[in-house]
């Protein structure tokens, strides 16, 4: 039994480089096993797409979120959200622990711009009640983002109880801060950079991130430390850095 996990979340642009030029799905494998998490939440990974298969030679065969599993996380769940001729993406969750149930629930604004959350049920050996985690990738615009909170905040008080612990994470594309009010705290959420450092993590660009896009939020426990993975190496395989946290459960 263990009442302290270690999560991350990471916006992974496809699996490929900037401009997308360069398949670099196998170096963001590389990169998330280093991290060592037991939970992974993911946005912007490819399902399928027939048209980059043909074009890269070394395009995994399986899904990018089965490729990434592997045999380190051995339950994983995908949402679909966007879907188009040659394929399509979406957000997942990579777990060490059983994952019960799942659903992703689609919060799109309109047609060129399709979002969901998916919100799994995790069974942690020893947990008197499952973990509930949901991935999310929230819009552009202010008011669509608002409208995508609303959803969420609806989503939690109809589906997790109040006692269950809680994790939500992804990137919020929040640069203006208002998920704080939208979302935390009527939620009772706390986000751990900010819970840690006074501010949500700067993550985006990758390169030198000036921006708070991506946000991890919990519920239910204590937080022991956080951390922003960032610099040349990680830049090369998405815009956007990682983010990484140590929770131990109250």
């Amino acid at each position: 039994m263990t009442d302290t996990l270690h999560i991350a979340t990471y916006n992974i642009h496809k699996g490929l480089s900037f401009f997308k030029r360069r398949l670099v799905i196998h170096e963001v494998r590389e990169h998330l096993r280093l991290l060592n998490a037991d939970l992974v939440f993911l946005q912007e990974v490819q399902g399928n797409h027939a048209h980059q298969a043909r074009r890269f030679l070394n395009w995994p065969e399986q899904s990018q979120y089965e490729f990434i599993a592997d045999s380190v996380w051995t339950d994983f769940a995908y949402g679909r959200n966007a879907v188009y001729d040659s394929g399509h993406h979406g957000n997942a969750i990579l777990s060490r622990f059983p994952i019960g149930k799942w659903e992703n629930e689609d919060i799109s604004e309109h047609r060129f711009e399709s979002r969901g959350l998916l919100h799994c049920e995790i069974k942690v050996p020893g947990w008197d009640t499952d973990l509930h985690c949901v991935c999310v990738h929230l819009g552009l615009t202010r008011l669509h983002r608002s409208r995508q909170m609303r959803a969420l905040r609806e989503r939690i008080d109809r589906m997790v109880p109040p006692q269950a612990p809680l994790i939500v994470a992804g990137d919020f594309n929040d640069w203006a801060r208002h998920a704080n009010n939208e979302l935390a705290r009527p939620l009772g959420l706390h986000e751990v950079f900010e819970h840690t450092f006074g501010r949500p993590a700067r993550s985006f660009p990758a390169m030198l991130p000036l921006f708070h896009l991506d946000r991890i939020y919990v519920r239910g426990f204590s937080i022991k430390q956080a951390r922003v993975h960032q610099g040349s190496a990680w830049a090369k395989v998405s815009d956007h850095a990682a983010l990484t946290s140590t929770i131990v459960r109250l």
